[in-house]
This record gives C-alpha cells, sequence and structure tokens, in this order.
C-alpha cells in the first residue's frame, strides 16, 4: 500500500550576494570531498556545506571555513530536509569556479541548481521522508534578447574574464 504524497515549495533563505549549489550525493564521504574541491579550486573562496545524512543517525552534517554560510547552510538543509541532499553556500567565489570539480566528486549524483538568483525547492514528502523534484530558480523571462542586451551580456562576460577580446 502507498502513503500519501504532499508536495511544497521552501524558500532558499539568503543574502542576495550569496551563491548556492544544490545537490544530492549518496555517502556521508560527501561533506569532506566538496569542502576539498571548493578550496582546490579557489583557495580563497569562503563557504558553507550542510549535507542531510539520509541513514544512520540522520544528521545534518555541517562543514565549512564561515561561520554565517555553515549556519546558513544548515538553517537551509533542515528546511529542506530531503535525504542525501547537500546545499553549499559561496562567497569570494562564483559556482562556475567550482562546479566541475563539484560534479567530478564520485558520489555527486544530481546537481539541482548553482544560482544567486531567488530559489524555491519543490520537495515531496512521503511517509518514508522527502524528496526533492526540482528548482525554481529566479523569475520568469520578461522579453526577448536584443542588441543591448547581447552588448551589455557580452560585456559583462569580458569584464569577468571569462570571455576574451
Amino acid at each position: 500500500m502507498s502513503s500519501p504524497l504532499e508536495f511544497r515549495t521552501v524558500t532558499i533563505e539568503k543574502p542576495g550576494d550569496v551563491n548556492f549549489i544544490l545537490g544530492q550525493s549518496h555517502f556521508i564521504k560527501t561533506v569532506e570531498d566538496i569542502c576539498e574541491a571548493v578550496i582546490g579550486s579557489v583557495p580563497g573562496a569562503t563557504f558553507g556545506l550542510a549535507f542531510c545524512e539520509s541513514s544512520g543517525d540522520c544528521l545534518v552534517r555541517i562543514e565549512g571555513n564561515d561561520e554565517a554560510l555553515k549556519t546558513l547552510a544548515r538553517d537551509n538543509a533542515l528546511a529542506i530536509g530531503a535525504g542525501h541532499s547537500f546545499i553549499l553556500f559561496l562567497r569570494d567565489c562564483y559556482p562556475i569556479n567550482v562546479l566541475n570539480a563539484i560534479k567530478n566528486i564520485q558520489e555527486v549524483c544530481t546537481i539541482y541548481c548553482a544560482t544567486a538568483n531567488p530559489a524555491e525547492v519543490v520537495i515531496a514528502e512521503s511517509a518514508q521522508g522527502r524528496g526533492i523534484m526540482g528548482v525554481i530558480d529566479g523569475l520568469i523571462p520578461k522579453g526577448v534578447e536584443g542588441p543591448e542586451g547581447i552588448a551589455w551580456r557580452t560585456g559583462l562576460l569580458r569584464t569577468f574574464g571569462y570571455k576574451r577580446g
């Protein structure tokens, strides 16, 4: 017999200047491996990480090098409450600087989003627990990019050093 399934959203609470990566993994080793990936990719990055353990003690495991970001990660992970999910908050670096290193961690299964945008996590909950169904990342498009938008976008990428010329 199946149990009832309920859907809801959890709003990610964070300051506007902080980026985050939300993903799913399958092993407690994720906590140390993500920390090593961030430090190895951007040595000056400040970060806070929380991992929702899905078996055994079922604890939220927390690491990082910034107490405020660790608290932010803990609070958001508790609100999401989905087994084997992790949330990484970043300052002094962007997700693009660490994303491939994190995706290459052998126990990382899925990256749901990497953003600084306002975001909501779509959660399904059954009698067994919670799972992440997806993410609402940012706002609804307001139109189509024109020449001014193209100039702004290409200029911004060059300002950040992601493109040359």
